[in-house]
């Protein structure tokens, strides 16, 4: 990647993270201009990199999550391949982690040790409870953080059960871009101190500021929301996926009054139908009713330029085809003659590196890394 004048030009970056987290993480900061070198084990190296569906020699996932990243591979268990890194570290700004509290002590490769090497690095652990407590070496993934917040319980479908969310938010929301805010802030930090430090990610309790209105309406009245039961989860008919007659979706969500008062015009719902502070379940079955009775291009049509908040669910091939919709980019990802588009990354391109052909990195394919020249 062409790092140019983008904003993290010249930073170093050691990954030993795997899957999602850290490496959508340093993705950013890859983005962003940071020059990301990934620490994997000899001869598997990240676990991604043998999913399903396949791209050139790797697997689709790792590649989109990994390009333009360098790869070492170094077996952590050797004293003698952890002593080459040292070398790395001296010169290394941010080194993320998402092992188990105590691995990378039990390696020496934890703060207190690194930091004797270099006092500059800002080390970022990421898991999914946090580096103390009772809970810090119970294994997880992404449903499970969702689950024991409570975020889960928040929204439930029509037979009760919570739903299974398409998007892995604890990994993304609560894991990958906490990360990347503290790395910037303690870079920052670091230009008045002159010191690094150590980050301690918790997946599962940055899950709560995203449930701020729950946190808040609880605390405030010590009413609890009901699962399912509230604005933004299924209780009001002015915010709900309907079904269409042709078996499709509308996702309506009139909030506010002038909406809802044209979206109850436009599907002919009368005035003494529409009181949903009176009666929201009544409400919500006679919108349902309307919104039955004709297929989802008649209601696509319908609302058209009417500016009530109301879309037909569509499928991702459906949002890609539509220019206001991609978001497009120019850089593309590579593994031999495999193309893809890279992931467009929410990184301003007054901020980003120059885009390109993006390389996945083959395992180890940078070992020569550690006996660069590093900068004085």
């Amino acid at each position: 990647m062409r790092v140019g004048t983008a904003a993290l030009a010249g930073i170093r970056v050691l990954d030993f993270s795997t899957l999602l987290p850290g490496p959508f993480a340093t993705l950013l900061l890859a983005t962003a201009g940071a020059e990301v070198t990934k620490v994997e084990r000899p001869g598997g190296g990240d676990e991604m990199r043998s999913y399903t569906p396949r791209f050139g020699t790797t697997s689709a996932n790792f590649a989109i999550l990994n390009a333009g990243k360098r790869s070492l591979a170094i077996d952590l268990k050797d004293p003698a391949q952890r002593e080459r890194l040292r070398g790395a570290l001296r010169d290394t700004d941010v080194l993320v982690e998402q092992f188990r509290p105590g691995v990378m002590a039990r390696l020496g490769l934890d703060y207190p040790s690194v930091r004797e090497v270099n006092p500059r690095l800002v080390y970022c652990s990421i898991t999914g409870y946090g580096q103390e407590g009772e809970r810090a070496g119970d294994a997880g993934h992404d449903l499970n953080y969702l689950a024991e917040t409570g975020m889960l319980d928040l929204c439930r479908d029509a037979t009760g059960s919570p739903p299974l969310p398409p998007v892995l938010v604890a990994d993304l929301a609560g894991g990958a871009y906490p990360a990347v805010l503290n790395i910037l802030l303690a870079l920052r930090a670091r230009e008045s101190t002159g010191t690094g430090m150590h980050l301690d990610v918790n997946m599962s309790a940055n899950l709560f500021p995203l449930m701020y209105w729950a946190w808040a309406g609880g605390h405030a009245t010590g009413a609890w929301p009901v699962p399912g039961g509230e604005l933004v989860t299924g209780g009001s008919p002015r915010y709900q996926v309907y079904r269409t007659a042709d078996g499709r979706h509308l996702a309506a969500a009139p909030l506010e009054e002038r909406f809802w008062r044209r979206f109850c015009d436009l599907i002919g719902l009368g005035e003494s139908e529409r009181d949903d502070r009176r009666d929201p379940a009544g409400v919500r079955a006679a919108v349902a009713e309307r919104i039955a009775r004709h297929d989802a291009e008649y209601w696509r049509r319908r609302f058209a330029g009417q500016d009530v908040c109301c879309s037909v669910v569509r499928t991702l091939p459906e949002a890609l085809a539509d220019p206001a919709m991609n978001p497009g980019t120019r850089a593309e990802v590579a593994d031999g003659e495999h193309r893809m588009p890279a992931l467009p990354m929410p990184v301003g391109p007054g901020l980003a590196a120059d885009p390109g052909l993006l390389l996945s990195p083959g395992l180890g394919r940078h070992g020569g890394v550690l006996e660069e020249a590093r900068r004085d």
